[in-house]
C-alpha cells in the first residue's frame, strides 16, 4: 500500500512538473511593442507584420504585438512609451529621432528597433553606426545627408526657382541639422532657403501665409512626426498657392518630387532585426543599416495641378513617375 501511495506521488509530481513546464512555455511567446505616431491603418505597421511573417512570425500564434497609437499628437509618446515599458514587451519597434528619444528615456533595458531615422548618430541615439550600443540598433534613414541632393532634383526640375522655403519643427535635433544641411547647400545651386518653423497645425496656415509675403517659390517639407502626419494639409495649402514641393518620404500624398529610400521596405527590414533579438542578440552589438538605393518619384498630377512642365532629363531619371 505504501508503494503504491509513493507511486501515486510520483505521478502527480511528474504531472505538476509537465503542467508548469507547459504553462512556462506559454508564457514564451514574446512580445514586441509598436509605437506609431499616426493612427491605423498604418502601410507602415503592415510592412513590419509582413516582415515578421516571411521571417516565420504568425501574430496571435508565436508573437503578439502590442500596439500605442500618438494619433498625431506627439505630446502623448512617453506616456504610451511608458505603457510599454510597463508591459514589459521584449521589444519595441520605433520610427524616428522622437519616438525613439522618448523610448530610449523610459527604458535602458528593454531593446529598441528604430525602423528608420535620420542621423541617429547626431542626434545622439547611438554611439556609431557600426558600434551602437546601448539598446537601441535599426535602420538610419541617411535624411540629412541627402538634403542638397534634394534641392539640385528640385532645381533641375524647377529651374526658375531661387527662393525655397524649408519647413520644419526645430524641437528636433535631427530636423535642426536637416535645416543647416539645406542652408549650406542652396548657394551653389543658385538657391536661397529661408527656414520656417512649425510645431502645431494651428501654425500652417500663419506660415503659408507668412511664405506667401516673403515671395517662397518652392517648399522643402522634410519627414519628421508632425509633417508626415499632417502631410496632405501641407501639400494641399502648398497646391493652392501653386508652389513645387520636394520632399523626403516617397509615399506622400501629393509632393512634386520625392527622393529617398523606400521606407515601407525599411519597416519590412526591422522585423530581421527584431528576430535577431529575440533570438538573444543584444541591440548594441548589432550595426545600424542605411540603405543602398533611393528612389526618385515625381508627381505629374501635383505638377499639373500648379501649371508645371517636368523637363524630359529629369523625368527620363525617375524610377516612378506619378500620372
Amino acid at each position: 500500500m505504501k508503494r503504491k501511495i509513493t507511486g501515486l506521488a510520483l505521478c502527480a509530481m511528474l504531472f505538476a512538473l509537465c503542467f508548469s513546464a507547459q504553462a512556462q512555455q506559454a508564457k514564451k511567446v514574446p512580445r514586441v511593442g509598436v509605437l506609431r505616431p499616426g493612427s491605423p491603418p498604418d502601410p507602415y505597421v503592415d510592412a513590419f507584420r509582413q516582415g515578421l511573417r516571411d521571417l516565420g512570425y504568425v501574430e496571435g500564434k508565436n508573437i503578439a504585438i502590442e500596439y500605442r497609437w500618438a494619433e498625431g499628437r506627439s505630446a502623448r509618446l512617453p506616456l504610451l512609451a511608458a505603457e510599454l515599458v510597463h508591459l514589459k514587451v521584449d521589444v519595441i519597434m520605433t520610427q524616428g529621432e522622437v519616438a525613439t528619444r522618448v523610448v530610449k528615456e523610459a527604458t535602458s533595458t528593454i531593446p529598441i528597433v528604430m525602423a528608420t531615422s535620420g542621423d541617429p548618430v547626431g542626434a545622439g541615439l547611438i554611439a556609431s553606426l557600426a558600434h551602437p550600443g546601448g539598446n537601441v540598433t535599426g535602420l538610419s534613414s541617411v535624411s540629412t545627408e541627402l538634403t542638397g541632393k534634394r534641392l539640385q532634383l528640385l532645381k533641375e526640375a524647377v529651374p526658375k526657382v531661387s527662393r525655397v522655403v524649408f519647413l520644419y519643427n526645430p524641437t528636433i535635433l535631427g530636423i535642426v541639422l536637416g535645416a543647416k544641411e539645406a542652408q549650406d547647400a542652396a548657394p551653389p545651386l543658385g538657391l536661397t532657403v529661408q527656414l520656417m518653423e512649425v510645431r502645431g497645425p494651428d501654425e500652417l496656415g500663419p506660415a503659408f501665409d507668412a511664405m506667401t509675403r516673403s515671395s517662397a517659390e518652392a517648399l522643402f517639407a522634410i519627414g519628421d512626426p508632425f509633417t508626415i502626419a499632417h502631410q496632405k494639409q501641407i501639400l494641399d495649402l502648398a497646391a493652392k498657392r501653386r508652389l513645387p514641393t520636394t520632399c523626403d518620404w516617397l509615399e506622400s500624398a501629393g509632393c512634386l518630387i520625392s527622393y529617398g529610400p523606400n521606407r515601407l521596405d525599411m519597416f519590412r527590414r526591422a522585423a530581421t532585426f527584431v528576430d535577431k533579438i529575440l533570438k538573444g542578440t543584444k541591440p548594441g552589438d548589432l550595426p545600424v543599416e542605411q540603405p543602398m538605393k533611393f528612389e526618385l518619384v515625381i508627381n505629374l498630377k501635383t505638377a499639373k495641378q500648379i501649371g508645371l512642365t517636368i523637363p524630359q532629363s529629369v523625368l527620363y531619371r525617375a524610377d516612378k513617375v506619378i500620372k
